[in-house]
């Protein structure tokens, strides 16, 4: 066999020319029997699958997890979890949220942090933020929530006011809006920055206890956030900062770290807790719940294809292992069905089956083996279920389905909630942090918001009264100025 490297089509037969049409003479017309012509266009034509709705412009990396915290397992036998010193391959992406295909990955925007754990057991997904609450704890909100932070449709720019409008008239979003304009809403790059779960899960033992826990992935490379200055220029000067900075140190060997901790809840302290612990809008207090450190997470290895890699890769919090279940938050709940729904549209029915999706660390076995682009190997007698000629053995685990009791399962929420305590902390924090991390909220959040109408600047405003007043009144003079 020549050690030559040849041309060939997709299937593997030789190109003769790649420069130079068939054509019926030396002028034409192009001949339908160039299949190399038709093929390449044909691809070239679908080379773009559709943009994700939400996170499109984002990097990834890949790497390990190593549990250092045997303790763990008196929560959970999820065996990530629970094998000391043991190496899981991990594959994170991160990105911002509102921005199309082609925008800055360092504008004020908060930024996903979806970590895949490739386990024994299947794949753990955490796909959260680099917040620990959000927007919004319903999930019949989402759509509303995001066409404010898409161009207008008669426009087709940004409206400042339907950003205010929708906030000034969900009070519950004040705590994560608070972060977004403060200076956590530009962080340096993917690497100075902390990952959040964002939801409430749930821990089962090989008791059958359960608890419910959050996760924080912290920051080995400390905290950093962008300046004012930095902000106005770098997402001008180079668009893809971020995704250069963690690509540059991942290849300079300075590969970036973060240690997972979890907040524990038990199901008395939740029945007993003074707000909704399933409501993603509010944070667990760390001095009642402490962070219990898990492991260390550290990536170690840039994409060797970024649309094979990264932009194909789909997450959602579905993906879940013995050991680990859901719970009542209801915002994820209807991400359960979301995430995967988008990315079988997005890539295809089959979009487990590529090699960012699919597990890693054990094999799969199912039926669904059809559809577009399938790439499933088993061959099956059959294809249905039950039956006694092909059939797999189905292995009992935790059962995830959530028990409807009234002591601790939230049903609507009631309008006179509180909306502005947890507000009311973070501005109290940010004053003892010192500096100017106070006053440059109260500056961002003001120029945005006197963009907006009259009426959404007067109910905001209403609102920060009830948070502090002399924020409000701080607020009030940047606009009024």
């Amino acid at each position: 066999m020549s050690d030559k490297k040849i041309f060939t089509n997709n299937n593997g037969g030789p190109v003769v020319d790649d420069d130079n049409s068939k054509t019926a003479s030396k002028q034409g017309p192009t001949l339908i029997e160039d299949y190399h012509l038709i093929e390449k266009l044909a691809h070239f034509d679908r080379e773009r699958i559709p943009e994700r709705v939400v996170h499109a412009v984002g990097s990834g990396a890949f790497g390990y997890f190593v549990l250092t915290n045997p303790e763990i397992k008196k929560y959970t036998r999820a065996k990530v979890f629970t094998e000391l010193n043991k190496k899981t391959e991990v594959f994170v992406r991160f990105s911002t949220v509102a921005g199309s295909k082609g925008a800055s990955d360092e504008v004020r925007d908060p930024r996903g942090f979806a970590v895949r754990f490739y386990t024994s057991e299947g794949n753990l997904d955490i796909v959260g933020n680099n917040t620990p609450v959000f927007f919004i704890r319903d999930a019949k909100k989402f759509p509303d929530f995001i066409h404010t932070q898409k161009p207008d449709p008669i426009t087709n720019r940004n409206n400042p006011d339907a950003q205010w409008d929708f906030w000034s008239l969900t009070p519950e979003s004040i705590h994560q809006v608070f972060i977004l304009f403060s200076n956590r809403g530009t962080p340096y790059g993917f690497r100075h920055m902390n990952g959040y779960g964002t939801h409430t899960f749930s821990f089962i033992n090989e008791k059958g206890d359960k608890v419910f826990i959050k996760y924080h992935f912290k920051t080995a490379q400390g905290i950093k956030n962008l300046t004012k200055e930095e902000q106005a220029i770098i997402p001008g000067k180079n668009p893809c900062f971020a995704a250069q900075d963690l690509y540059e140190a991942i290849e300079r060997k300075e590969f970036p770290k973060w240690k997972l901790y979890i907040q524990v809840m038990t199901l008395e302290q939740v029945k007993n807790a003074s707000f909704d612990p399933f409501d993603d809008t509010k944070v667990w207090p760390h001095g009642d719940y402490p962070l219990i450190e898990v492991g260390e997470m550290v990536l170690d290895r840039n994409p060797r294809n970024y649309f094979a890699e990264v932009e194909q890769a789909g997450f959602t919090p579905a993906n879940i292992v013995p050991g680990i279940g859901f719970s009542y938050d209801k915002m994820l709940l209807g991400r359960l069905f979301a995430y995967s729904d988008t990315q079988r549209y997005r890539i295809g029915a089959n979009y487990m089956q590529l090699s960012v999706n699919k597990p890693h660390g054990c094999p799969m076995f199912n039926y669904m083996a059809d559809g577009h682009m399938t790439e499933n190997e088993h061959i099956h007698k059959i294809n249905y279920q039950p039956n006694s000629i092909d059939a797999y053995e189905f292995m009992k685990h935790d059962d995830t389905t959530l028990v409807v009791d009234e002591k601790f399962a939230p049903g609507y929420y009631s309008q006179d909630d509180d909306y502005y305590k947890q507000p009311a902390a973070f501005l109290e924090v940010l004053k003892k942090q010192g500096g100017t991390e106070y006053d440059d909220l109260v500056s961002n959040l003001a120029n945005s918001l006197k963009l907006a109408s009259k009426t959404s600047i007067e109910r905001m405003l209403a609102h920060y009264e009830k948070v502090n007043a002399q924020f409000a009144e701080d607020v009030k003079k940047i606009i009024n100025a």
